[in-house]
Formats: C-alpha cells, sequence, structure tokens
C-alpha cells in the first residue's frame, strides 16, 4: 500500500531549505543496509539506427554517417563479449535503436545475415550468448510488443526501458516532438507487458527536458503502480539531462544539484515500503554522485570496465577502485550484483537454463 500522496511527493519537489535536509533525512531510513550495488557490464550497441529523434540523444546517428554502427555481426558481438569475460563482466547489455529494421540499410544487413526483422536477430544474439559465454542477457532497445517480449524473455535474464515522463505534453516538445516511440502511452504499455510476462525489469525517469513537477510526480505514480501490480520492477533510474555540443537541446539549462536530490528523495520515500532500488549513474553526476547515497540511492547501475557508455559517450564511467572510494568515504560499501536481483532469481522468473546460469553465477560470485 502506498504510504504517500501525489501531494505528498510534490512537497518534496517543491522542498526548500531546511525541508530538504528533512526529506534527505527520511528518505534515508528506509535504507535496509549499508549496500551499494553495481552491475559489472559489456555495453553493446548492436546499431546506432534509430526511428526516434530525440532532442537530448547522443546515441542516434544516421546511416550515412561513415561512423555509425550500421548492424554488427555476430562474430564482432562475440569477439567483445569474450574480452569482457576475460575481464569479470557478468552482464551483456544489448541496447539498439528503436525499430531500427524499419531503415533499409539495416533491413538490408539483416537479410545478409540471415533474418527478416530485428527481434530474431538479437534473440539469437542472446542465445549464443549464453551458449558460448557466461554472461547474462539484458537488453534494452525501446518498445517491444507482447510477443516479442515472449522471444525475448527465454533468452534474457532481465530487460529495461527508461520510461522518462508519462506526460503526453512532452511530445510537443524538442525533446520527443520527433519520437512517436517516446510516446508514454506505448512505452507504459511495454513496461506492462514486460510485468505479465514475469520479466525482471529496469525503467527510469529522465528529468530536465521540459517536464513540470507534477509531470515527475505522475510518472513516478505510473511507475508505482505497474509495479504493485506486476512486481517486475527491480530498480528506477533517476537520470538527469546533461547537455552536450551537438544536441538540438544544447541550450536546454541541466537540472541543478537540488533538482536531483529532491527527485532521489522522492523517489525513495515513494518506493521505500518496496524493495524497488533507486540508481543514479554516477558518471553522469561524478562530482556529486556521493551525495545522493545520503538521500536514499542504493545502487549505480551497470559500470563497465570494457566499453563506454554509448548513451552517455561524453561522460565515462568512473573506474571500479574509485567508485569504491567514492563509496567507502560516504560511509557505504560497495558490493556487486548481477543484472538479475537475486529475488527473482528462481522458476517462477527464469527458465531452466537462465536459472541454472544464474545459480552458476551466484556461486562463483
Amino acid at each position: 500500500m502506498i504510504k504517500y500522496s501525489k501531494e505528498d511527493i510534490l512537497s518534496v519537489l517543491n522542498a526548500k531549505g531546511s525541508d530538504i535536509l528533512k526529506y534527505m533525512a527520511k528518505a534515508r531510513q528506509y535504507r535496509k543496509n549499508n549496500l551499494i550495488t553495481y552491475s559489472k557490464n559489456i555495453f553493446i550497441p548492436l546499431t546506432e539506427i534509430c526511428r526516434n529523434d530525440c532532442g537530448y540523444c547522443n546515441f542516434k546517428k544516421s546511416s550515412t554517417d561513415e561512423n555509425a554502427i550500421i548492424l554488427k555481426t555476430k562474430e564482432e558481438v562475440l569477439e567483445e563479449l569474450k574480452i569482457a569475460e576475460e575481464n569479470g563482466c557478468k552482464e551483456a547489455l544489448f541496447t539498439f535503436g528503436e525499430d531500427a529494421d524499419e531503415e533499409e540499410v539495416v533491413l538490408k544487413r539483416l537479410n545478409e545475415f540471415g533474418y527478416d526483422n530485428m527481434i530474431d536477430y538479437i534473440v539469437d544474439i542472446c542465445q549464443m550468448t549464453l551458449d558460448e559465454t557466461s554472461l547474462l542477457p539484458h537488453t534494452n532497445g525501446g518498445n517491444f510488443s507482447y510477443d516479442a517480449l515472449k522471444k525475448l524473455k527465454a533468452v534474457n535474464v532481465s530487460m529495461g526501458l527508461m520510461l522518462e515522463n508519462s506526460s503526453k505534453r512532452l511530445m510537443e516538445l524538442p525533446a520527443h516532438k520527433k519520437s512517436p516511440g517516446k510516446n508514454p502511452e506505448l512505452r507504459l504499455e511495454t513496461i506492462s507487458n514486460a510485468g505479465k510476462l514475469k520479466i525482471p525489469y529496469t525503467t527510469g525517469i529522465l528529468i530536465g527536458i521540459g517536464e513540470t513537477k507534477e509531470e515527475i510526480v505522475e510518472s513516478l505514480f505510473d511507475i508505482r503502480e505497474i509495479h504493485d501490480r506486476y512486481g517486475h520492477i527491480q530498480e528506477i533510474i533517476i537520470q538527469n539531462f546533461t547537455s552536450t555540443p551537438n544536441i538540438e537541446m544544447k541550450d536546454t539549462p541541466e537540472p541543478t544539484l537540488l533538482d536531483m536530490i529532491r527527485t532521489v528523495s522522492a523517489a525513495t520515500l515513494l518506493f521505500g515500503d518496496t524493495d524497488v532500488s533507486i540508481q543514479v549513474p554516477p558518471n553522469l553526476n561524478f562530482d556529486t554522485a556521493q551525495v545522493f547515497l545520503l538521500c536514499g540511492a542504493d545502487d549505480w547501475g551497470g559500470v563497465s570496465p570494457v566499453s563506454v557508455d554509448y548513451v552517455n559517450p561524453t561522460s565515462p564511467w568512473p573506474t571500479l577502485d574509485v567508485l569504491n572510494d567514492l563509496t567507502v568515504d560516504a560511509g557505504f560499501e560497495l558490493t556487486e550484483r548481477l543484472c538479475i536481483y537475486e529475488k527473482y532469481v528462481n522458476d517462477e522468473w527464469l527458465n531452466d537454463t537462465l536459472l541454472e546460469k544464474t545459480l552458476n553465477l551466484l556461486k562463483h560470485q
């Protein structure tokens, strides 16, 4: 049962002065232990082609860009996976632009590889990962139909999709006006379908893209209501918009430190009576990351020793030694987790193959 009303959470987002410290302290009371988790991963973009054109995007590339990844071959992917395995990575994060196979250049490449669509290709990529390595696949490629999610569930221990915001109004702003896939109805449907299929899931919100505080509240409550129904949300990412020179929204102000503190505190309070983790990306907040641990964040997300963050290529991940120093300095203990949280490691959520692979990794962790 939700302990806080929308008005309560809005009060947190509007807090000033000592009230901010009060809410931070209140959020900390929900901390169940002194552990801050992370997942050691490799980030593999299968293609950088995407039907969406978000005003803040650093991931999408044009098919005419000679540096664009049109579609990686299985051989290229396996080579990267082997490097990741040698470096102790346990998560294979596969990303690709939403409905990339609607672009002729991607579909042509798929056909050359013997595939009719992107879904069948990524399913085989994930199966190869399970067959040839010890890594666990985690796919994040935009909206998927129920049937596509069902196929992906068989070869992924977890999946993810950022809600970003559930306001349709943002579809009229630079952030999403050229991005049909960011329609919140589609994204909420995908997140809900993942719940129906019992897929352990990561989602979250993006702040600083033109939303109001009321819309942040609505978005957090939409996620909470879906989780209450299906219980599949592992973690919620609170991600801040960051400006870079080559994006349409380059002149848009970034959220302030207090904006982030208030939002992390609000999310912690709203989900405090659940076992959903609150994650803040350390590479987007390097100088301020520690403070979010003091207002409820308990997870750093995926951190890679072998690949860059292709969504935020100008924001390198801290090394694991640095991340440990930041965590310990704030009074916490850094601990590695898998891309599937332990409560989901059972036959209710995983098929036999995925369960065996996951249990084997846990045994040797």
